[in-house]
């Protein structure tokens, strides 16, 4: 029996905190993870660290599951258990250096040009798709770290989009748009981001967007709709500054 997983190493990777996830790649790459098998609905392997670990993961969620660690014992998500869901997608085969490659903050790629009609689409379709991780919360508290993780990987997917984008009224615009959504979002769409997760993500897109008007003056002019706005926490007071510059 050879169980499928609901999830990719895609998701793995924007899902997980960086040290933990970096952590669990060298697991599986140095062969740290045996005696991998498919259960019914999930997997169960050996992985060693300080001593021999067993550890079990769901093939439909690969943050739940079980490991005898200290950290698998309070209900933290360990090394152990995401080396495993790595396991269980590639099946012992290489990682590549995208499959590896975490973006956590977004950054200017000082490359400028536009995206093609397919490729601006495309564009939108993903930061539509990754928005959707940033929803409102409103279970138990014991889901309450489930629900930041959603946060993190939806900051994640955008940071990644956002930092491979060229520089460009074009894509100036894109992430001025993004931005308008995420706002409203925090401020009408009953997100709770009391740990600053979207809120971190917006000030870090500002930056970037400043640096795209320092490589691109062009860029300025999509930034005089933020002058008709009011936003959740005045992120837009940088940018609006932009404009009164010569």
């Amino acid at each position: 029996m050879q169980t499928t997983p609901s999830y990719d190493i895609a998701k793995i990777r924007y899902a997980t905190d960086q040290p933990t996830f970096q952590r669990a790649v060298e697991l599986y790459s140095k062969g740290k993870v045996s005696n991998f098998v498919s259960l019914y609905e999930g997997f169960r392997a050996a992985v060693q660290g300080t001593q021999a670990y067993m550890v079990v993961v769901s093939a439909k969620h690969y943050d739940r599951g079980s490991c005898d660690c200290y950290l698998g014992r309070t209900d933290v998500l360990c090394k152990h258990m995401v080396a495993v869901a790595i396991m269980a997608v590639r099946r012992g085969e290489p990682l590549t250096e995208s499959d590896t490659k975490l973006v956590e903050a977004p950054n200017a790629s000082e490359h400028l040009g536009e995206l093609s009609p397919d490729e601006l689409a495309q564009t939108k379709l993903a930061i539509t798709a990754a928005i959707r991780y940033i929803k409102a919360y409103s279970g138990p508290s014991r889901t309450w770290f489930a629900y930041q993780n959603s946060l993190q990987e939806g900051s994640n997917r955008l940071s990644e989009i956002v930092s491979n984008l060229p520089v460009s009224l074009q894509t100036a615009k894109l992430i001025v748009d993004m931005l308008i959504r995420l706002d409203h979002k925090l401020s009408t769409g009953g997100v709770d981001d009391s740990d600053g997760t979207v809120g971190g993500f917006i000030q870090d897109s500002v930056i970037v967007l400043k640096k795209f008007v320092y490589l691109d003056p062009g860029c300025k002019r999509t930034l005089n709709r933020l002058t008709q706005i009011t936003t959740s926490f005045d992120w837009e007071y940088p940018l609006i500054e932009l404009l009164k510059e010569e």
